[in-house]
């Protein structure tokens, strides 16, 4: 069981962007009757979501998000020693997009820049790898980029992802301060359950074909996707989830000796409205703690917490707080995490 902590770094700055075109879940009928539409949209609880254009990437996203954030907060660029980009919709195979994004940022070349592969739970996963690298004295600042265009991979004619997945890209500053005092990270993972939600061709294992690229019927109900468009087994996933997150919210309690109700707020991943809910039920939390973006940008992968931090708790860090984070997905992942702002500035939400 990997428990982590670190003391005296935290998220100083954070800002998002997202793209300016706005799908309204309830009137996305080319595939499916519009009652069948409405009873899906009903049951997830998303009803808008933000869809990037063709040329619009997940690094374009981030460098947005991070221009606004530097701008905002009058950043010194030579002074930002780490890059670190998380995403599964890369620019290219290779090179790293945290490269490309260090020179068009104008970083300097003394910049470490790498990026970070991991689905929804790879925002904690990689608060926790910049915290544990900026305990080293010779970093002074870090930018950690987090961008996802799902919406991309997904087939729009399988009714079981086609309502779910949005696009967005966060900026975050973090920095070394002691006010942020001691934050605690609970990583975990479990690759036997990799199939529950996978993009079988196009990789490697599987090179992209004329038959990857083929669309088929991929069940009873006559959904249609190719070989690279994900998919998602929805009923396998929320077992998952009802067995693993309150057991490793419930862990992270005990090892940090930090109770529930002294939380300022509960963020959790926004895969959809029920989990959420039955979350929150299940813990016995309090429901105005607990901030939501599903209704307007759907499940936007990694990039849900901090979105949900920027969009809902803008204003809200002039004095510290403390935050619950949780999260999982593709890997089969999760994690969770208790951290604290102080003073956090979050900019407004940007529009590409």
């Amino acid at each position: 069981m990997a428990f982590l902590e670190y003391y005296g770094v935290g998220i100083s700055a954070l800002s998002a962007a997202v793209p300016r075109t706005v799908i309204d879940n309830y009137e996305y009928t080319q595939y499916f009757p519009k009652e069948q539409v409405k009873e899906v949209v009903d049951k997830v609880g998303i009803y808008e979501r933000r869809f990037a254009d063709e040329n619009t990437c997940s690094s374009d996203l981030c460098f947005v998000a991070a221009e606004k954030l530097i701008a905002d907060n009058d950043i010194n660029r030579e002074e930002i020693d780490l890059l670190v980009f998380l995403s599964q919709t890369p620019d290219y195979r290779m090179p790293a997009t945290s490269i490309l994004l260090q020179d068009r940022l104008g970083l300097p070349h003394s910049t470490i820049a790498f990026d970070i592969t991991l689905g929804c739970s790879g925002f904690i996963y990689g608060l926790s790898v910049i915290y544990a690298l900026m305990q080293q004295k010779g970093l002074r600042k870090a930018l950690f980029l987090d961008g996802e265009t799902r919406s991309k991979v997904y087939s729009p004619k399988d009714r079981r992802s086609a309502f779910l997945f949005g696009d967005g890209g966060v900026a975050a500053l973090i920095e070394r301060d002691e006010k942020f005092g001691k934050s605690c990270f609970s990583l975990n993972s479990d690759g036997s359950r990799g199939d529950l939600i996978m993009i079988k061709g196009g990789g490697y294992r599987n090179p992209s074909s004329i038959e990857t690229l083929k669309e088929k019927i991929v069940d009873e109900y006559g959904n249609i996707r190719n070989d690279e468009q994900g998919y998602m087994q929805g009923a396998d996933v929320f077992n998952f989830v009802i067995r693993e997150i309150p057991k490793d919210i419930k862990r992270i309690f005990e090892y940090s000796g930090i109770e529930a109700a002294s939380l300022d707020y509960y963020i959790f991943h926004q895969a959809n409205n029920f989990i959420n809910s039955y979350l929150a039920k299940k813990l016995k939390l309090d429901i105005s703690k607990i901030p939501s973006t599903i209704s307007k940008y759907g499940n936007t992968s990694s990039v849900s917490v901090p979105l949900t931090i920027v969009s809902e708790l803008q204003g809200k860090f002039d004095t510290p707080k403390k935050l619950l984070l949780s999260a999982f997905g593709v890997g089969m992942t999760w994690a969770t995490g208790i951290i604290t702002l102080d003073g956090c500035k979050i900019s407004e939400i940007v529009e590409v």
